[in-house]
């Protein structure tokens, strides 16, 4: 057998060129494998003509090939591919096993590398003290002036509506009661000392702990860490250090802000829903919520404040040179931080649950 031409894929999809040729090959198919194939005439041949023939031949070199310059490769791939002979089925219980170890370990590894950063955090605020002139103050304004006044908005708005609907929920059940005074109490102990912090964290978490995962990495991608270190200059004093300072000073600000929006909406749905004056919710406020309950809900916005950038920090330093990793990573930081945020709240509840009650 004797074959010419070209065979490209293009070639061979072309109508009815396939058709014409499996019936001048079905022709051959009583003839045995040991006929001669001679191919040196063929012009150009790609792998998709080279795995037809393959094919045709049973997945085996006939005993006489003669083949042309530059061909033999396609040949000897195909023959080593067919020797891969696939895997059976792995049992779910092994991969299940095998699964949860894998967790384990990044797990574990995620654990590591955050206790190291903790631990380089900690040198980074001893040379800082010991030498503040040389600080990066520049950096740690421009991460407050983004993490923080960027904020204001998108906060203010989130603890106005979240006020607006805890005071209207709240007005209908207390007022079946007969109970409408204490609407203050529990507009201000949800607020100042579990919502107003929680809300501020998350959004920060969500707007600014990406920005930070996704600035370093983005530095990953493009080699300037690696540029950093061949200059001498160190990762956590110049990228870590500044952004845990800037979030640790603006949180409580945002905290701040957060629960004085959520308490004017709860304020003004009081005075819509149950006729409750502005003055007498101002002048009650201060005996409903105890003043160590507003200094724990400052506190829990500087750790939360924290740990988001650690976290942020974490993930950004992890990721790899692809822009992949990158997405995956910025998606890891959000959820992780939040849920940090989250435990350590529940952690705040049971420690300080004698505090200002």
């Amino acid at each position: 057998m004797r074959a010419d031409g070209i065979w490209l894929v293009h070639s061979l999809g072309q109508s009815g060129v396939l058709d014409r040729l499996n019936r001048q090959l079905a022709l051959l198919r009583a003839k045995p494998l040991e006929a001669h194939w001679d191919l040196t005439a063929i012009e150009r041949l790609d792998h998709f003509g080279a795995q037809y023939l393959w094919n045709f031949w049973g997945h085996a070199r006939p005993a006489n090939l003669k083949l042309g310059r530059r061909q033999e490769e396609f040949f000897d791939r195909l023959y080593h591919l067919g020797d891969v002979r696939l895997q059976p089925p792995e049992k779910v219980t092994f991969k299940t096993l095998r699964g949860l170890g894998q967790g384990i370990f990044n797990f574990a590894g995620h654990m590591v590398g955050f206790t190291g950063l903790i631990g380089q955090l900690m040198i980074d605020l001893g040379r800082l003290i010991r030498r503040p002139a040389r600080g990066p103050w520049t950096e740690v304004s421009a991460n407050i002036f983004h993490a923080g006044t960027q904020a204001l908005g998108i906060t203010a708005l989130v603890g106005f509506l979240i006020g607006v609907v805890l005071s209207y929920l709240s007005a209908q059940q207390l007022r079946s009661f007969g109970a409408d005074i204490y609407i203050v109490n529990i507009l201000g102990m949800a607020i100042i000392r579990e919502l107003g912090p929680t809300l501020a964290a998350i959004l920060v978490a969500g707007r600014s702990g990406s920005a930070i995962t996704a600035q370093l990495g983005v530095m990953r991608v493009t080699e300037e860490l690696d540029a950093m270190l061949v200059m001498g200059i160190p990762h956590g004093f110049r990228l870590i250090l500044p952004r845990v300072l800037a979030l640790a000073i603006a949180m409580p600000l945002l905290v701040l802000w957060t629960d004085a929006l959520a308490i004017f909406g709860g304020m003004v749905a009081a005075k819509l829903s149950l006729g409750m004056s502005l003055s007498y919710f101002f002048h009650a406020l201060p005996d409903a919520v105890s003043l160590p309950n507003l200094w724990l809900g400052v506190g829990k916005g500087a750790v939360f404040g924290m740990l988001i950038a650690l976290t942020a920090c974490h993930f950004g330093l992890r990721i790899e040179p692809n822009t992949a990793s990158l997405g995956e990573g910025t998606t890891s930081s959000v959820v992780t931080a939040i849920t940090v945020v989250i435990l350590a709240d529940a952690v705040f509840a049971i420690v300080f649950k004698n505090v200002g009650v």
